[in-house]
């Protein structure tokens, strides 16, 4: 197990050797983790993490290697998070047990039905169908289902049914020095190139220019484009919820933009566009960019990029208030148009398979604001997406 620990990160490209593994290794047999998982976990960063722009790759790796309890040792020696323990009383139910569950009936039924529960709820519940709680088929909680609900203290999406969320939710920013590692990415990569050298020929080519001019005997001014030319790029980057899923594409793409373009801004939102989005997403409750500003600041002749799933509750798009971190004024489908509008070189990329996409109403729904500018964030759908741009 450990052994694959190791070889994993290496895979990951965590930069550990032997010696830190062995180091390791002493670690547990002198017991310094006390066959605690939270310990372990602590241990072996603090061991084998000599970077902290690689903790976020270890973290990966660690969710993913130590899935269960029974990969550290024996249960019985070992103390089980509270937790874990939770998750025991989590709500499972069969596809016809789900379809006989009915929705509240739109999200302004819901959020009036929330506001009269928390004023008659007295105490915890578990299991129930009516109040808040947990493991049951109320509209309101965490753990359980219901087809259209707030989820409310829940650590991330089970059935991504929410419409709401009630919770403080933390993202990461993307790494934009991440090694381009596969075959399919590094073409990606080229294509970029090719699109950001298609500029206007501006630039003097000295070399081409004294070979022109030493054969034809006078003058002959040779014009190239610019190595790094005067195309602007405005990146749209969407953050957590199921976005997580798709973190190495993005950073991957963030990673080759940041290369290649001279000129080229990036922010975040969640989920859909609204009247704010941000630079940093630790900060992004207290350091915000209104989206206005962003249409003011840079002109229509940027090239823009959406980067998203799309996948999100249809409330978070055509309904004032449907978002499902902050009470939106105006809908998402508004702020989308604005900037197609003023933007006329607009495309979204989306990492989720196009065969996916029609199993998905909002996809459906953001696909068509963008004129059916949406391709998948695939190798030939990168080619197709900078075609659309440089027309």
């Amino acid at each position: 197990m450990f052994v694959s620990f190791f070889q994993q990160l290496k895979s990951a490209g965590v930069p550990v050797t032997l010696r830190e593994y062995l180091t390791l290794m002493q670690a547990m047999d002198a017991d310094l983790a006390s066959r605690r998982v939270e310990d372990f976990y602590y241990l072996s960063r603090a061991t084998l993490v000599k970077d902290e722009r690689n903790i976020d790759k270890f973290d990966r790796v660690f969710g993913h290697v130590f899935k269960g309890l029974e990969n550290l040792g024996e249960a019985a020696d070992m103390e089980i998070p509270a937790e874990w323990l939770k998750k025991l009383a989590e709500k499972y139910l069969t596809e016809e047990e789900k379809k006989q569950i009915e929705a509240m009936g739109g999200l302004d039924k819901l959020l009036e039905t929330l506001r009269q529960r928390m004023k008659e709820q007295k105490g915890r519940h578990q299991g129930g169908s009516k109040w808040i709680g947990t493991a049951g088929t109320s509209p309101f909680g965490a753990y359980g289902y219901n087809p259209e609900g707030v989820r409310i203290g829940q650590d991330k999406n089970r059935n991504f049914r929410a419409v709401k969320v009630w919770d403080k939710r933390e993202f990461k920013d993307f790494d934009d020095e991440v090694e381009l590692g596969t075959r399919n990415i590094k073409i990606a990569l080229r294509r970029l190139r090719k699109f950001a050298r298609t500029g206007s020929a501006d630039e003097l080519d000295l070399d081409g220019t004294i070979k022109g001019t030493a054969h034809k005997g006078y003058l002959d001014i040779h014009m190239r484009p610019e190595r790094h030319n005067a195309v602007k790029v405005l990146l749209f980057f969407d953050v957590g919820g199921s976005m997580d899923w798709h973190i190495q594409a993005t950073e991957e793409l963030f990673s080759a933009a940041r290369t290649e373009f001279k000129h080229m801004e990036h922010f975040y939102f969640h989920n859909c566009l609204y009247e704010k989005v941000w630079k940093q997403n630790r900060r992004r409750f207290q350091e915000t960019t209104p989206t206005w500003d962003v249409m003011h600041k840079y002109p229509h002749d940027y090239k823009v990029i959406f980067v998203g799933d799309a996948s999100m509750s249809p409330y978070e798009i055509s309904a004032p208030g449907g978002s499902v971190e902050h009470h939106n004024e105006e809908t998402g489908a508004a702020w989308l148009e604005r900037v197609a509008r003023t933007y006329p070189a607009c495309v979204w990329l989306n990492p989720v398979p196009e065969r996916e996409w029609e199993m998905t109403h909002s996809i459906k729904l953001v696909r068509q604001l963008m004129a059916e500018r949406m391709y998948p964030l695939t190798l030939q759908g990168l080619d197709r997406a900078m075609r659309e741009l440089v027309r």
